[in-house]
């Protein structure tokens, strides 16, 4: 059934939230009557919302798709992507067969042919230059089993710390803001708490696009409570807009004062909850601790005439913003990629959890400071599963001598054998490779050759290692450039784990076999490491629940525990929410209060929340400086770039872009700009413009239109033809090592 853009938005919640489509309504009355239909319990394949779909198979083929009434997250509610997700399983860029580069051209091969070569290469390279001369490159859109085969693999037999995931992209500058905030990775709270919340903070996150069903709940909430309030802090207009009651427009980059300023308003007007700062909060300059008092004379500066000319803003409007936030008994803060992928991304992350801190407003119904996820494993297989650098299975550190022993007796290897110091972050990685350091990389379903920033900087570098890539699809920007491409097994063809925003892991059954010589990665990863000599130690995984079986003894007593959650738990609910410890447990809602198994009552003596994987007990209230972007405007270039997500792509639109529909919807890139700077400019809407930065340039298509703010223009950046991150700059957090993707001088020119 074909739906055009318009139709979908009409078919969308008349609450206007344009986002989310009812399964009943959406999938075709000759499927849904059909008894020829076979319905699988599954995960979307897109966002980190975590939504449950049924996945229909009739005769080994994946015939439709609909959204899982059972599910608590989407409750049968599916955006238009995850609609169309059945079309992607047997899309015709679909990788059948092995490719081998031969002559400067990739031609077909089998599969002993191509895992033979990949494991000479890999062996000669380890054996002559070291194990640290090669690297994987993983994904948040692998399963939990795949990515902790590959961190086997790398970090426990091959010796190398040189494992990332594209995680480190999106969410890194979350992961760093938890950890120093409250001493975990991860939100206290879960999506329950939204239909008890009277306050909304969204700053950075185009909900309404990037997490849809999670923005119908939002509109849901509104509808049946209108005294719900939503405020967002975002330079660009967005679809989101439309249930907001106050937008904050800063100027990119300049929000950390705002947060300040909104600080000092809850702390001089008497929001806090002195109780609370007084039982579980501590305050830093992010050196050394500071008093209370120190804290407040920090925020001395951060007036909101202060903050509102570093934003370019209304003061009355910080002041509105932080009244609204204090005088509600409840609110949440829901942030993603705006606030990310910035050098000072988990400042910001602090300055988010600060005023939930010093009001009290965590850790009960309603109230959580709450990150978006961009990919529905990046929680699970990555954070979780220890799939970056400096990281172990179960939320521990390389660094760590007990952390790497631990992991070394269930791999069955030496401890010596993990490395304590910890590998190449992403762009240290592929820097090394460009330098030639790392001569080999084995890169696992994703596609840096488009989603890397400052791609000019890096793709050199891709051609001139070896290097191989599993994947579903091809061709890619990163098959393109591959020495050896590996058919991989899709969603639907395989079994395994996802584990998405609300620390919710959930199981996916294999509803068909792998289309044409496709195989699960796992299988592939195993095949290499029998062929270079270390099978031994994966003989016992015969299947992905053997896999998920041993990596949840990694999780025993962490506080993400998840030993009650076997696949034979996880077959039959809609997913469990850890720390779950042990099989009778229902999994747990708040972290860090008395409803979690993990609360130690004899240490709080009585507190409401007790951190504790903090020393003390307490979080940390940050005194952060408010830093503007690495890459400010100037006369040269004197356009702030910003780039992002549309409703209908996802990614690199290797899977969005087989789907005839959303690409009629959205069928190309384009520039928006802000129509007083159009005016300015002499453009028109549909003009050719080339916008240029310091490291490259692109034409495209002109939008006029009032979504960016003045100064300030935008690129969505899914369409290979059109690379807008060769636009973006390489800068990162120094903390989080995450890119700068959302903020760059720009300047923009008739083509």
């Amino acid at each position: 059934m074909s739906v055009t853009r318009r139709e979908f938005l009409k078919l969308t919640a008349a609450s206007a939230a344009a986002s989310a489509i009812g399964s009943e309504l959406m999938v075709g009355s000759a499927v849904m009557g059909s008894p020829a239909i076979d319905w699988h319990k599954s995960v979307c394949r897109f966002c980190g919302t975590g939504c449950g779909v049924m996945l229909g198979t009739r005769n080994g083929k994946a015939v439709a798709v609909k959204g899982d009434r059972k599910s608590t997250v989407n409750r049968g509610l599916l955006c238009v992507k995850g609609f169309y997700l059945h079309k992607i399983v047997h899309a015709k860029n679909r990788l059948l067969q092995p490719l081998v580069r031969k002559n400067g051209t990739l031609q077909p091969a089998s599969w002993d042919e191509a895992m033979s070569l990949v494991a000479e290469k890999f062996s000669a390279i380890i054996k002559e230059h070291g194990p640290d001369a090669v690297a994987f490159y993983g994904s948040g859109q692998g399963t939990t089993e795949e990515t902790y085969i590959a961190n086997k693999l790398f970090k426990g037999h091959l010796s190398t710390n040189n494992f990332e995931g594209n995680p480190r992209l999106c969410m890194a500058s979350a992961v760093g803001g938890y950890l120093t905030s409250f001493g975990a990775d991860e939100p206290v709270g879960t999506y329950d708490d939204i239909e008890h919340a009277e306050l909304f903070l969204l700053i950075g996150s185009n909900t309404a696009e990037a997490h849809p069903v999670l923005f119908d709940r939002l509109v849901a909430r509104k509808k049946n409570h209108p005294s719900t309030k939503i405020i967002t802090i975002d330079p660009r207009k967005t679809p989101t807009n439309k249930i907001v009651d106050l937008h904050l427009q800063v100027i990119p980059g300049y929000d950390l004062a705002v947060m300040h300023a909104i600080a000092r308003i809850l702390i001089k007007e008497g929001y806090t909850d002195e109780k609370f700062i007084s039982e579980s909060v501590t305050f830093s300059d992010g050196k050394k601790k500071i008093s209370y008092e120190g804290y407040k004379r920090f925020l001395e500066k951060f007036t909101p005439e202060y903050a509102a000319e570093k934003a370019g803003i209304d003061p009355q409007d910080i002041v509105k913003a932080a009244r609204m936030f204090g005088e509600a008994k409840t609110a949440m803060s829901m942030w993603t990629m705006g606030v990310n992928q910035r050098t000072r991304g988990v400042w910001l992350n602090n300055l988010m959890h600060n005023i939930h801190l010093l009001t009290g407003k965590l850790g009960k119904p309603g109230c959580d400071s709450f990150s978006l996820t961009g990919q529905p494993n990046a929680c699970g297989g990555v954070r979780e599963g220890g799939g970056l650098c400096h990281l172990l299975p179960g939320h521990r550190k390389v660094a760590v001598k007990q952390h790497r022993e631990e992991i070394a007796a269930i791999w069955n290897v030496p401890a010596s054998n993990i490395k304590p110091k910890p590998g190449k972050h992403t762009m240290a990685m592929f820097s090394a490779i460009a330098a030639g350091e790392i001569k080999a990389a084995y890169i696992m379903c994703t596609n840096p050759a488009h989603s890397l920033p400052n791609l000019n900087k890096y793709l050199q570098g891709l051609k001139d290692c070896f290097l191989v890539v599993a994947d579903s699809f091809h061709p890619t920007e990163t098959t393109k450039l591959a020495d050896v491409v590996l058919p991989a097994a899709f969603w639907g063809e395989k079994e395994g784990v996802y584990g998405c925003t609300e620390r919710r892991s959930q199981h996916m059954a294999q509803a068909i076999q792998p289309q044409g010589q496709a195989r699960w990665d796992g299988e592939i990863l195993m095949d290499l490491a029998r062929r270079l000599g270390h099978g031994k130690n994966f003989e016992h995984f015969k299947t992905p629940e053997d896999v998920w079986t041993e990596y949840i003894t990694t999780t025993k007593g962490r506080d993400m525990d998840l030993t009650g959650a076997p696949y034979s738990r996880l077959r039959k609910v809609r997913g469990l929410r850890w720390p779950v410890p042990d099989e009778k447990h229902p999994g747990t809602w708040h972290r860090f209060t008395e409803e979690d198994p993990l609360f130690p009552k004899e240490k709080a003596k009585g507190r409401r929340m007790y951190f504790y994987n903090k020393p003390d007990g307490r979080a940390v209230v940050f005194a952060r400086p408010d830093k503007g972007p690495e890459e400010p405007v100037d006369a040269e270039y004197p356009l702030v770039l910003s780039t992002g997500r549309v409703l209908e792509h996802w990614h690199t639109m290797t899977m969005t872009g087989s789907v005839k529909q959303l690409v009629r919807a959205v069928p190309q890139p384009y520039v928006e700009i802000n129509p007083e700077d159009a005016k300015e400019l002499g453009f028109a809407d549909k003009d050719t413009a080339i916008v240029e930065t310091r490291r490259g340039e692109l034409k495209l298509m002109v939008r006029v239109i009032d979504r960016p703010r003045k100064g300030t223009i935008f690129i969505p950046w899914h369409w290979p033809e059109k690379l807008a991150n060769l636009l973006t700059t390489d800068a990162i957090d120094p903390g989080s090592k995450e890119p700068e993707y959302k903020i760059c001088a720009a300047r923009i020119r008739k083509a």
